[in-house]
């Protein structure tokens, strides 16, 4: 078979669900047999960095894997940013770069889109993915993808794929998926008692559930696993959106001194901390009242497992839980655990709109027509999504880039077939935004909710005064109807409430809500997450 059909079926059959990308001279071929074969459905959008979020969205919320299709040099270059973020937060996305042939390479002459040297690229995105392969050998390509695939879901994080374009329609064998990696079945038993019998000594243990927990499909198990062990369960700040079902044993998620301080009390105040595939970022625990002594938590990330001071190499997280179960008998299930109700009820009056308005007016609208998963940005806008009813999100938490939110939105719709719904800056969406005009064509329909206040908000609460922080002024909901959609532009809760009840009635165009927010007016979860950073960070240069 041909090599471009070899690693499309590879693809699909290692869960892919569809090719974002933009064509360029080097990947052209590739993109004719993509289209052609029928495999995969391709989308294109507009810029490579807007591909890369799309991708790895699609990944995130279907725990499967996102890939990503560019040209070789200034299309692989401007998508790094985005697969940075995808490797610093895990999400399984493969990244297919074009790239010249070997005759082109062997002709002396630099080549177009080429930087310092021709493998100046792949060395460049060895620093932001966990396997590489470039394919210019036919015999040994099967293997090659199989492998980087294989440690693409295994680790959870995104591969490297560099396609020449000669070697399209090279003939090679079928790329046969690899076996597992070997686990050694003693050392995961010995983990899993050791675990457990540190839960048994302890008085107030708790289990944190990260984000690996979604990237491998483990919550309903977990959601069993806590029942069995009968431990209060909670998500970290990136892992919400987990667990969201409502039998789940969930009491919140932690968010230190800017969230509820019932589960910070039950997360600080633990004698055994019990933290599923979080990741250990300022961003989960810079902003505790009480320093986590992680030191004397169980951490299961990466495939390795640290107990106290010891250390379990090679256990996969879900080996771990399969593990833990087979220690722990069945129970009667409890009643899940009683979570603080997101508040409602907006008065849809002539007041100015904040953001806590938007997350009850946002509340109100699943009360009445249904929850939606939700794809939200950088900002206040992120901050204001912890107010909204418990519901599947994804957001850039820890490696916090910008313009994630519309692209993240429309990958996933893309790949789900569900109505998105959008919370962005007006600073995202100047970057990324304009990805809304490809909604018609693919018939993509999200409600974007654009918190406008001319400026970069969340920096100007860190550094207060200087200009650089303005935006000025862009009148993104008239700009909605020219790209296809519908633009709502909101000035007061009332309009706010109309304009809802209007977009979630019009499907088949995406609906823009632009709601206009005075400067200074953030949501109480931002204001207390940056004083707390700002104390952290003020000890930590005093000490």
């Amino acid at each position: 078979m041909k090599l471009a059909n070899a690693l499309l079926k590879a693809l699909k059959d290692h869960g892919a669900r569809a090719v974002f990308g933009i064509p360029g001279d080097f990947v052209l071929p590739f993109f004719k047999f993509i289209e052609q074969a029928n495999e995969l459905p391709l989308y294109t959008f507009s810029h490579e960095p807007a591909v890369g979020f799309a991708a790895d969205a699609a990944a995130r919320m279907e725990a499967s894997i996102g890939v990503a299709c560019v040209t070789y040099g200034a299309g692989g270059f401007n998508m790094l940013n985005a697969v940075a973020g995808a490797y610093a937060e895990k999400s399984p996305l493969v990244v297919v770069s074009g790239a010249p042939g070997k005759a082109e390479v062997e002709r002396g002459l630099l080549v177009h889109h080429q930087a310092r040297s021709i493998d100046s690229q792949y060395r460049a995105y060895r620093e932001v993915t966990c396997d590489q392969a470039v394919l210019n050998d036919a015999a040994e390509a099967p293997v090659a993808i199989a492998r980087v695939l294989r440690n693409c879901y295994e680790q959870s994080r995104p591969v490297y794929i560099e396609f020449p374009r000669d070697m399209v329609e090279a003939e090679c064998e079928p790329v046969e998926p690899l076996p597992p990696s070997p686990v050694d079945p003693e050392a995961v038993a010995t983990c899993a008692e050791e675990i457990l019998t540190r839960i048994g000594n302890a008085t107030r243990p708790v289990l944190m559930a990260g984000v690996e927990v979604r990237r491998f499909r483990l919550e309903e198990r977990i959601a069993e696993l806590a029942q069995r062990l009968d431990i209060p369960v909670v998500t970290s700040l990136m892992g919400r959106g987990l667990m969201v079902a409502p039998d789940a044993p969930l009491a919140g998620t932690y968010m230190g001194v800017a969230g509820d301080p019932n589960v910070a009390e039950t997360v600080e105040g633990a004698d055994a901390l019990l933290l599923l595939g979080v990741i250990l970022s300022d961003t989960n625990f810079g902003v505790s009242g009480q320093r986590v002594d992680l030191r004397r938590a169980v951490v299961a990330a990466d495939r390795e497992v640290r107990v106290g001071f010891h250390t379990y190499p090679d256990v996969p997280l879900a080996e771990l839980i399969d593990a833990l179960m087979a220690r722990t008998a069945a129970r009667d299930v409890n009643p899940a655990a009683e979570r603080t109700p997101a508040a409602g009820g907006m008065v849809a009056d002539d007041n100015q709109v904040t953001p806590p308005d938007i997350a009850l007016a946002v509340n109100d609208l699943f009360d009445e027509h249904g929850f939606m998963p939700i794809a939200s940005d950088m900002g206040d806008c992120w901050f204001t999504a912890m107010d909204i009813r418990h519901t599947p999100l994804v957001a850039p938490g820890y490696y916090a880039t910008m313009g994630f939110g519309v692209p993240a939105g429309l990958g996933i719709q893309a790949a789900t077939g569900e109505r998105m719904l959008i919370l962005v800056g007006d600073g995202a969406f100047q970057m990324t935004g304009w990805e809304l005009g490809h909604c018609h064509r693919y018939g993509w329909d999200p409600i974007v909710i654009v918190f406008n206040n001319s400026g970069w908000e969340m920096l100007r609460t860190f550094q207060p005064g200087p200009q650089y922080h303005d935006l000025g002024q862009w009148k993104f909901a008239e700009i909605a109807d020219a790209l296809g959609g519908r633009g709502h532009r909101v000035a007061t809760r009332g309009q706010l409430k109309e304009a809802l009840d209007e977009a979630v009635r019009d499907r088949g165009r995406f609906q823009l809500i632009e709601a206009m927010l005075e400067r200074g007016a953030i949501s109480s979860r931002l204001q207390q997450f940056v004083e707390a950073i700002r104390a952290a960070t003020t000890g930590a240069t005093e000490t």
